[in-house]
């Protein structure tokens, strides 16, 4: 297979981390006969830095031309007093959402068992361990309800003397094609899925319910189906998340509930996601930060970075095997009690506590490992 990525490091440790993503993704090519045409291209502030705008035109003609998106991270201090606008993440990731219809994203929630330690909740909680999907709407909702209102007086987003607004909006075929993608995945694991919205003060909410509700009894009746409001649904997940198996949401709802479910794994530096078009091409980008305080030391942490990747493989081009094989490296490595700094505890042994590179190389290590084992047993 022969495909073209564009490759939008970003800011901050974006360009470490997305180092040790292409070196897993010349490995597998190389493991399984592939071809990955890099175009890299800036975004967020390092692109304003050079074209006065976080997604220049250049970059977009590199996207447009290309059959996925791997991202690293954007933002940091420097850019923060920009024009709303012009910041790394609205004036970038909001319209490249936009732009290409990237309406489903898909962030998982998972403790890899060796990191089990780490998690925030006590052991009990989380015995067996823990493995949530979490499929947000991307393009609707209160982050993009200014596109939607032109005739308003009050524009969404800007002051108006001692005022502010925004507003929620949200459409029937919005809500139906959220609602397949979450459906799809809850018939691929375990036919369980949880809705999440506030029906009892918003009317988009209302509407979302009713359209799920309709939705899932209509295409769907195998799944089990049940409905929480998002203040719930936030306890519920500091407390008992093993309760969860797939949560459906809208845009802002999802972006918060996403990183609460991150945190419970101990582990931001872990989690990666995926944007996804109906068309299948997507953005694949870890769910931490640029982290400015640590770029340029080696320090981050590749994996999310290395697991958007392998989610690249597995939705843009259904390259499950590959997908699954960077998986079982990056487990092997945990397993082998590998560590960055940020999962290293006072039990983590004297010189696995590796670098950005050194985490990257190992990961390729044990992806030769598995290649050479392979390639024994058929011989035998």
């Amino acid at each position: 297979m022969k495909k073209r990525i564009a490759v939008l490091a970003g800011d901050g440790i974006g360009p470490e981390i997305m180092k040790e993503g292409l070196k897993v993704l010349d490995a597998i090519a190389k493991q399984f006969n592939h071809i990955f045409d890099y175009k890299e291209a800036l975004v967020g502030g390092c692109a304003y830095d050079k074209y006065g705008h976080p997604l220049p035109d250049e970059t977009k003609e590199v996207c447009n031309n290309s059959d996925a998106i791997y991202f690293g991270a954007v933002g940091g201090p420097k850019w923060e007093n920009l024009p709303p606008e012009l910041t790394p993440e609205r004036g970038a990731l909001l319209p490249l959402r936009g732009t290409y219809n990237l309406f489903a994203n898909l962030r998982p929630a998972i403790i890899f068992g060796p990191l089990a330690d780490a998690a925030s909740l006590k052991s009990e909680r989380l015995e067996g361990g823990l493995d949530i999907l979490i499929v947000r709407e991307l393009t609707g909702g209160i982050y993009f309800g200014r596109n939607k209102v032109k005739t308003l007086t009050l524009h969404e987003g800007a002051l108006q003397g001692n005022y502010a607004v925004d507003y929620m909006i949200y459409s029937v075929p919005e809500i139906e094609r959220i609602a397949a993608v979450a459906c799809d995945a809850a018939m691929k694991r375990n036919k369980k899925l949880t809705s999440v919205d506030k029906a009892n003060v918003l009317e988009s909410s209302k509407l979302w319910r009713k359209v799920v509700t309709d939705y899932v009894q209509s295409h769907f009746p195998q799944i089990q189906l049940n409905h929480m409001y998002v203040d719930n649904a936030a306890m519920q997940l500091a407390t008992n998340p093993k309760q969860f198996d797939v949560i459906v949401t809208e845009n802002m709802f999802g972006d918060i509930l996403s990183d609460l479910a991150s945190a419970i794994t101990g582990s931001i530096g872990m989690l990666p996601s995926a944007s996804l078009a109906k068309t299948g091409f997507g953005l694949f980008e870890p769910i931490h930060g640029s982290a400015p305080d640590i770029a340029g030391l080696n320090k981050a942490n590749p994996l999310a970075q290395i697991l958007s990747g392998a989610m690249l493989l597995k939705y843009a081009f259904g390259l499950n095997r590959e997908s699954k094989a960077i998986e079982e490296a990056i487990m092997k490595a945990l397993e082998n009690g590998y560590r960055t700094a940020d999962l290293a505890n006072k039990t983590t042994q004297e010189g696995k506590i590796l670098l950005t590179s050194q985490m990257g190389d190992k990961v390729v290590e044990y992806l030769m490992v598995k290649s050479e084992t392979n390639s024994n047993e058929k011989m035998i």
